[in-house]
């Protein structure tokens, strides 16, 4: 694996207050960047974009510069506070129902990208507003690799600007809900289908508990299962942690084929089921390369369809 080449992550970093049957969490460590960034951290070096308030712990700077994550491009607003979002999950820990959203320093956020972030070769747009995504792609240059994330707000309010994002980057990650929003499309091959005529050559189906599909061109090219597990204790991050999964592999695997987008797929599928394990980055902060690469295998076990033969 190449261990140079960056991983550029722009996005949002929070507060999260959850609740789930599990427990609850006042003010957490959350974020879309800040869960892709701490998953991509495990494969790759990552530079971080987005916006705190001078009420943002240091404790957690600190631990994001643990990860070996660059932190030269979170901004302190003096005087602001931290974007905070508040939810709960009940039954179908696969939808939080939103109690509270106070943007704060987030809602003025305007991404600046020091010098040499601009560089970056492998570039994600968490879940932003997609003119600030615009915004990031005017100021790279030349990445090998652009991928977005969206969702369900931005493709009813800001469809024009989402659809020119997704005219410049290669991958999107999106969710079965908003593929079919977004297309008009109930069929899901035929809303992926959709998505590639407007630009991405990949697109990733989310599919929560159901796994992820991978879809090349107008092909499907790669179905992976969802991890079993007993529990869930909360399932804020997940997709995020999906994507720094995926794109922290393809970084360090240097290249995009179809070997490597699949394994980045089960590598996405494999911290996503750890981060639902406990709440906020609690998992993450006790993780080893020695259990993510063990659970990677047992996805392969699981997957693999063809009969093993016994000694």
């Amino acid at each position: 694996m190449n261990s140079k080449n960056h991983v550029l992550i722009v996005g949002s970093v929070a507060f999260d207050t959850v609740e789930t049957p599990s427990g609850k969490v006042e003010r957490a460590l959350g974020g879309a960047a800040v869960y892709s960034a701490v998953a991509a951290s495990f494969f790759s070096p990552v530079r971080m974009v987005g916006v705190v308030g001078d009420d943002f712990p240091q404790e957690h700077l600190d631990f994001l510069a643990s990860r070996k994550i660059d932190t030269r491009g979170i901004q302190v607003v003096k005087g602001g506070k931290t974007f905070h979002w508040a939810g709960s999950y009940k039954g179908d820990m696969n939808q939080a129902n939103t109690l509270a959203t106070e943007l704060n320093v987030f809602e003025s956020f305007s991404p600046k990208l020091p010098g040499d972030y601009a560089s970056s070769e492998f570039v994600f747009l968490a879940n932003i507003d997609p003119d600030l995504q615009l915004h990031v792609l005017d100021q790279v240059k030349s990445p090998k690799l652009t991928a977005c994330d969206t969702m369900n707000l931005w493709i009813s309010i800001k469809r024009d600007a989402l659809v020119e994002v997704l005219k410049r980057v290669d991958i999107v990650f999106i969710n079965d809900a908003e593929a079919r929003q977004l297309t008009g499309e109930i069929n899901l091959t035929r809303a992926a289908a959709r998505i590639h005529e407007i630009g991405p050559k990949y697109v990733v189906l989310k599919k929560g508990e159901h796994g992820a599909i991978l879809y090349c061109n107008e092909s499907t090219c790669f179905a992976a299962a969802p991890y079993p597990l007993d529990a869930v204790v909360d399932p804020t991050g997940a997709g995020d942690s999906f994507a720094g999964g995926f794109m922290g592999y393809i970084a360090s695997a240097g290249e995009l084929n179809d070997a490597s987008i699949r394994r980045a797929v089960v590598y996405g599928s494999t911290m996503a089921s750890y981060n639902v394990q406990d709440f906020s980055l609690n998992r993450f902060k006790k993780l080893t390369i020695k259990e993510i690469d063990g659970r990677y295998e047992e996805f392969k076990r699981i997957v693999f369809f063809e009969a093993i033969e016994e000694d």
